[in-house]
């Protein structure tokens, strides 16, 4: 396809108009407020990246399996670890996001600059073509009514050649006449000769402003193309740099152990092999402990029957028992 230029594309049959111009600065008008938008755009991604990377960063110094042990606990410990470092890599894409955000708002006010010039320049040639095309339509109808009243004033005379009275008289008025339609002729050819320098000098500008507006365009584009590529790199780079994080973390995790982690809560918690012996029946009047009996697995351990109450009559010397009586 052949390439398109827009010195080619925006004139206007009349010369006192200015839509082709208009609509070129329409164009780059629309073009300022995408660079814009997109500005804006970058900047509010970067602090939702450091509101994120805030709060991770937050998230990654509350308490997480403080009083985990052994493999686990390292596991853990590389979890929040890698958390922080995540943080840290959002942060750092904020930052980077801003800084393409500012280089965009530097090209933008650039541009600014540089067209700022350009259109005053053109302003001020269209007030001049403007108003010395009025000047010359102007002196183009004084012109053709000075060559009326010229007429006008020959026809007269001719008409009364006979009267030698009003011949004077007439032919004085159409020698006058004859003078102001030259005078107007002169004016007139003047402005169109001026007109003709002026329309010249806006030719050769408003080419100069199609190419530079097109070059301003071409750049825009470019320039936004490449910043939303760097821009998505930049969010590509930090899923592989989070990955990479995320991987320190699973290679840790396949480091945990659980029978490792089981055997050092029993190396450093075990309060004993044996568990306690069962509760026998102790009879107060016995003269000696019945042997304590362990139990068979599964089954009540045996009870001892009571002995009979010793007979308080049948003991000698002074011994003194307690009756129950009920």
């Amino acid at each position: 396809m052949k390439n398109q230029h827009f010195k080619d594309f925006f004139w206007n049959s009349d010369l006192t108009c200015t839509g082709g111009y208009d609509a070129i600065i329409q164009c780059l008008n629309d073009g300022k407020r995408t660079c814009k938008e997109v500005e804006e755009f970058m900047k509010a991604r970067a602090s939702v990246e450091e509101k994120y990377a805030k709060d991770l960063l937050g998230l990654s110094k509350k308490v997480c399996g403080h009083n985990e042990m052994n493999t686990l606990k390292r596991s853990l410990d590389m979890f929040k670890l890698q958390t922080e470092h995540v943080s840290l890599s959002h942060l750092q894409l904020a930052h980077s996001m801003r800084e393409e955000a500012k280089k965009l708002e530097e090209f933008r006010g650039k541009q600014r600059e540089a067209r700022k010039k350009m259109e005053q320049q053109m302003e001020f040639l269209h007030k001049q073509k403007s108003s010395h095309f009025k000047r010359t339509m102007d002196s183009k109808k004084t012109y053709e009514q000075k060559c009326r009243d010229k007429e006008e004033a020959d026809q007269n005379m001719n008409r009364n050649a006979n009267n030698t009275k009003q011949m004077e008289k007439l032919y004085s008025k159409a020698q006058s006449a004859k003078q102001t339609a030259e005078e107007a002729d002169r004016v007139y050819y003047q402005n169109v000769t001026i007109m003709g320098s002026i329309r010249d000098e806006w030719l050769t500008e408003h080419i100069n402003a199609c190419e530079m507006f097109e070059n301003q365009a071409m750049e825009r584009i470019i320039f936004l193309r490449n910043t939303v590529w760097t821009h998505l790199n930049q969010l590509s780079q930090q899923c592989v740099t989070s990955d990479e994080l995320y991987e320190e973390v699973r290679k840790s995790l396949e480091q945990c152990d659980v029978q490792e982690d089981i055997g050092h809560i029993i190396n450093l918690r075990r309060t004993g092999e044996k568990p306690p012996a069962p509760v026998v029946y102790d009879n107060f009047y016995g003269g000696q402990r019945p042997p304590a009996v362990t139990p068979p697995p599964r089954l009540p351990p045996p009870i001892s029957r009571r002995g009979p109450l010793p007979d308080p009559t049948n003991n000698s010397e002074d011994t003194i028992y307690s009756v129950i009586q009920f």
